[in-house]
């Protein structure tokens, strides 16, 4: 389909040596096309390293074909030799919207977001008699952009380029029936046709990864890509295995995957996959188990190739942390949770809150896949929901609700490494984050950023799932949640006394950036829409030096993606995402063959709410059918410039 507005979630900026024009993506994978022409002359005039953002008006109701697709009205501007400054608008550029037939490079068609089962046969879409159709996801998220040495793929005629794109869920079947968690997660490699001249990425070839020897993926969602080019995935909202028979949604998830709602194992899932991405434009997976098995959401590697910093999507969540042995090698290492001193607070001009490092154990993943072969729940664990009076048994905390549990004899590895939640409390762990969302660097300034979607229940005294001695205890719920920023630093020790083997380890944390809670407003935003609301997706650009944030707001009428520089302390809107949709797959790229790329994609458009959207939905929903297949579809792509590429001067 061909969008009617500026549809791109994520955009791509040119740097030549220092300079940026990004293009971003949005729902499709798609790159920016920066640029003015080979106009060499204006390139002369503009001042290296002068690039802001400049923020858009949020679309309203007076133009509502704006609040029903990806639109773009921001601006890159640069300062130009005479100090005046000259802005350059920005675009999104999708490379698809899910369930088109896009090419699948051996000059046939495949389905864009299609689901297939563990034995890489299509899934089929039953629910109306009739209509029966391949399945095809609407929630597109994690995307990471990237280059392989001696890549040669037929269709390429400039330079080639990949990305790998992962597809969280679909929300509904075609009769309407929610569908969270009820198939298995693909996972897609795009070959990428990089023109040289303009930086713009042209879909050549789309390669369905074959997840069958993981046993599939489970609820995909952020992902990062690691230093050493390859795709960091998540499965998020690990499967509760002790009470496996109450997660309804993972035995329709067995059987649409296996045949059979009872093969899949739960300890299979929750994990780390990663992905490599051939020469060829082919790509092959494995998962860490080794990982802590938590609500990964988009995990960062630190510059030394060996930390990992990790959030966790989950109420009742932590600060995770993995140091791996060996450089670029995940397969085995160390796992930590964080344990916060009391204090902790939502004012922005607070000092941080010192965190010390309890060390959850040691192993390879190959250690814990045998484990999580062989093990029940029962042989790890004894977990009761209520009280048993006692003593034997500890109270911890999962989910928003206490647990009572002991530990089998020996267990205490298997219980780290795959029940991760209910160890981590057990242990001490500050576990009473809410929804700890995207992780991302500033590697300069040794600083990481967290997202916290909102801040509610265990968070906040009174709420559900709070517990004083995780010393989270704040007074007041922020349903707009806010974003995290951990100074970074070495010479530290854990639990146990010894040195944890990194530089890039958290010292302490503190709130950046806080949204704010807001009576309905003339469009029915629940938070203020011109600061950041429930922020998800984080991705920082280095040479920007800007953190690119993107929403997942039940607060927001229109989702945004909002551009944050570290020095100026500027907020700027770029883009908005068709209303009831989510903000997702953010990727910054600083460089690709002399370009820089902000991808970014949505999901599941026309998501409605009756608190947040009553008052746009009758106008809205037939515009947002209209442009994504009746709510089916969602779009993969970049920011980019709108008009063509120039050429940018050496920093």
């Amino acid at each position: 389909m061909t969008e009617t507005i500026n549809t791109s979630r994520r955009q791509a900026l040119k740097f030549a040596a220092g300079v940026p024009l990004l293009p971003l993506a949005v729902g499709t994978v798609g790159s920016f096309l920066a640029g003015l022409g080979n106009n060499t002359a204006l390139a002369a005039t503009i001042r290296p390293n002068t690039a802001r953002f400049v923020s858009m008006a949020a679309p309203t109701l007076s133009n509502p074909q704006a609040m029903a697709t990806t639109y773009v009205n921001s601006a890159i501007e640069f300062e130009l030799s005479d100090k005046s400054r000259k802005q350059f608008p920005l675009s999104y550029e999708p490379f698809f919207i899910t369930g088109d037939m896009v090419p699948d490079g051996k000059g046939g068609k495949i389905l864009a977001g299609g689901y297939y089962d563990i034995n890489n046969q299509p899934i089929i879409d039953r629910s109306v008699p009739g209509k029966e159709r391949h399945f095809f996801s609407d929630s597109p998220d994690g995307t990471s952009l990237l280059k392989v040495p001696g890549a040669k793929v037929k269709g390429v005629k400039g330079n080639t380029v990949f990305a790998v794109v992962q597809f969280e869920y679909t929300t509904w079947d075609q009769a309407g029936k929610d569908a969270y968690g009820a198939l298995p997660s693909p996972i897609a490699v795009l070959t990428l046709d990089q023109n040289p001249q303009t930086g713009k990425l042209s879909l050549v070839k789309y390669h369905n990864v074959d997840t069958s020897k993981v046993h599939g993926l489970w609820i995909t969602c952020g992902a990062s890509l690691s230093p050493w080019g390859t795709h960091l995935s998540s499965e998020e909202y690990e499967p509760d295995a002790y009470f496996i028979d109450s997660v309804k949604y993972f035995k329709a998830f067995s059987k649409n995957t296996f045949g059979d709602e009872n093969k899949a194992n739960p300890y299979h899932y929750g994990h780390l996959p990663e992905v490599t991405v051939h020469a060829d434009g082919t790509g092959s997976i494995k998962k860490h188990y080794n990982m802590g098995r938590i609500s990964h959401e988009l995990v960062q590697v630190m510059p030394d190739n060996r930390t990992v910093l990790m959030g966790d999507d989950a109420t009742n969540s932590g600060l995770f942390l993995f140091v791996a042995d060996k450089a670029k090698d995940l397969s085995a290492g160390t796992l930590y949770v964080a344990k916060y001193a009391p204090g902790f607070s939502l004012d922005t001009n607070a000092p941080g809150t010192k965190i010390t490092w309890i060390k959850l154990g040691h192993a390879t993943s190959a250690e814990i896949e045998a484990m999580a072969n062989s093990l029940k729940p029962t042989d790890i664990l004894d977990v009761k929901k209520e009280d048993p009076n006692d003593a034997s048994y500890k109270k911890v905390w999962i989910g928003g609700a206490a647990n009572w549990m002991k530990i089998k004899p020996g267990m205490e590895k298997a219980a780290a490494f795959l029940e991760t939640h209910r160890y981590a409390s057990y242990v001490g762990g500050s576990m009473a984050f809410t929804k700890m969302e995207g992780t991302t660097v500033n590697a300069k300034d040794k600083v990481a950023y967290s997202a916290l979607q909102n801040i509610v229940d265990s968070m906040v005294k009174g709420g559900k799932g709070h517990h004083e001695d995780s010393n989270i205890t704040l007074e007041k719920a922020l349903n707009a949640g806010g974003v995290m920023e951990h100074k970074l630093g070495g010479n530290t020790t854990d639990s146990t006394g010894a040195k944890i083997n990194s530089d890039w380890v958290p010292q302490s944390s503190k709130m950046l950036l806080i949204g704010e809670d807001i009576k309905a407003d003339d469009l029915g935003n629940l938070s203020n829409p011109n600061i950041v609301g429930n922020p998800d997706n984080l991705k920082f650009s280095e040479k920007l030096r800007t953190l690119f944030i993107g929403e997942d707001s039940g607060s927001h009428v229109n989702n945004f993606l909002w551009a944050y520089n570290v020095d100026t302390k500027e907020l700027s809107r770029l883009l908005s995402v068709p209303a009831g949709g989510e903000s997702t797959g953010l990727h910054a790229v600083d460089e690709l063959n002399g370009w820089t790329y902000i991808m970014s994609n949505f999901q599941h458009v026309g998501d409605w709410s009756k608190s947040l959207h009553a008052k746009v939905q009758a106008t809205l929903d037939p515009l947002v059918r209209a442009n994504y297949k009746d709510r089916y579809g969602a779009a993969v792509g970049y920011l980019t410039l709108a008009t063509t590429a120039i050429t940018l001067p050496h920093a």
